[in-house]
């Protein structure tokens, strides 16, 4: 492991973040003798970013608590061509609103993680549409297209493994390393960018900007990647068996969100608390030596501390008293998720099924039965057999509302109104 004397890139590495750089030395004298901008980029293919974009998120929290600025790219432009990297298929084509009403949506993570503004410091969000729209497409291939060489960006894993496979590689795709190499020449002459930054797959595209800077006659520019991120499991980070583990709160709940990082395999805590957590390394240590039963304590400071960064203190310590009381007082807690659904429909009866998945605790009606059959679906703490059960409002409890439970760590209340 390099001994770096920069704050960043010393704080980085021994927590675990650095797979790759394209040179340590001059990357390590860079941060030590001025401030530096860096950035990663994010395309808007969604109306929030979810877990498995944590890692990168936190190298921009990381580089502006070490003094230096962070540059999150968002890829207005690159989303309506798409990154074939990890990817078997086409990515969907998204409209240019559905573009901007995702961006809208992902500001709002980057807004808890990161202080913007106008200061040499301060975080900035530019959007590459704002240039790559408005390229000559001649002109570009004439300036540009005579760095690139087909030959090296066929043995790209992204376009390698597609072709392998013989599955359809569109034009449009190709070009996307070609639009993100442009990008980093692009944020250098606009804000200074020295570093970009990503994860291990997005190697190849980055070094490819590194490359093109040098071509075009920029400071040079530096490469810095991250390992992919796997649970021990080897599950990948952010998804689950109900979906993607959203970052924002109208997506997934905070207690759904702080339940996830509360049900981490154990041998996942000491890592996850050096990665999404700010918590000074001596305290993770003690944390991640914690055994049996009291390594519980240390799951939940995991959830909290990262609950209280995405969704704030406040629903963060929400989020663990409602667990509290649900799991080791057994109580209701006003805290849990709620669905509201109208007294007339609920007086008629309502089926079971169609609540479990109206409810987010299922993905399908088939999927509520599997639940069913398993035994893990209850009504008020009583278990439920019968795939064909009708809720009513006989079952509304004094607290006003029906708990609903599928296993022992996932509720959602029932709210008539």
């Amino acid at each position: 492991m390099t001994s770096f004397k920069s704050e960043f890139l010393h704080t980085l590495s021994e927590r675990g973040f650095i797979h790759q750089t394209s040179d340590d030395a001059g990357l390590d004298t860079l941060f030590q003798k001025e401030i530096v901008s860096a950035y990663i980029g994010f395309d808007c293919t969604a109306p929030s970013l979810h877990v498995g974009s944590m890692v990168q998120i936190m190298l921009l929290l990381w580089l502006q608590k070490t003094g230096h600025r962070p540059v999150a790219l968002m890829g207005g432009g690159t989303t309506m061509v798409g990154d074939p990297s990890g990817k078997d298929a086409g990515r969907k084509m998204l409209s240019v609103d559905d573009i901007a009403e995702n961006k809208a949506g992902i500001r709002k993570v980057f807004d808890r993680f990161l202080t913007f503004g106008d200061g040499e410091r301060d975080a900035v969000m530019p959007d590459n549409a704002d240039w790559l729209l408005k390229i000559n497409y001649v002109e570009f291939l004439r300036d540009y297209g005579i760095n690139f060489s087909v030959n090296a960006m066929l043995a790209r894993d992204s376009v390698r493994l597609r072709l392998e496979r013989e599955q359809h590689l569109s034009f449009l795709e190709f070009n996307y390393m070609i639009l993100q190499a442009y990008d980093f020449v692009e944020l250098n002459r606009r804000y200074g960018c020295r570093m970009q930054m990503g994860g291990s797959d997005q190697w190849g595209n980055i070094v490819s900007g590194v490359d093109l800077g040098r071509r075009s006659g920029t400071p040079e520019l530096f490469a810095l990647t991250t390992p992919l991120l796997a649970t021990s499991s080897g599950a990948k980070m952010g998804k689950t068996t109900d979906g993607a583990v959203w970052l924002n709160a109208d997506m997934l709940s905070p207690y759904d969100f702080w339940q996830y990082w509360r049900n981490v395999d154990d041998a996942d805590v000491g890592r996850f608390l050096k990665l999404f957590t700010t918590l000074p390394l001596d305290e993770v240590g003690r944390l991640a030596s914690l055994e049996g039963a009291e390594l519980n304590e240390a799951k939940k400071t995991l959830a909290t501390e990262i609950t209280a960064v995405v969704h704030g203190g406040e629903h963060a310590e929400k989020a663990s008293e409602a667990a509290r009381k649900t799991f080791e007082e057994g109580a209701l807690s006003a805290n849990l998720p709620t669905i509201i659904v109208a007294r007339a429909d609920l007086a008629s009866g309502m089926g079971i099924l169609s609540l479990l998945v109206n409810a987010g605790l299922a993905s399908s009606n088939g999927e509520a039965r599997r639940h069913i059959k398993g035994g893990g679906v209850r009504i008020n703490d009583i278990s439920v057999s019968d795939e064909r059960a009708i809720l009513g409002i006989d079952q509304v409890t004094s607290d006003g509302v029906i708990k609903l439970s599928v296993g022992k760590k996932r509720h959602v209340l029932v709210r008539p109104e």
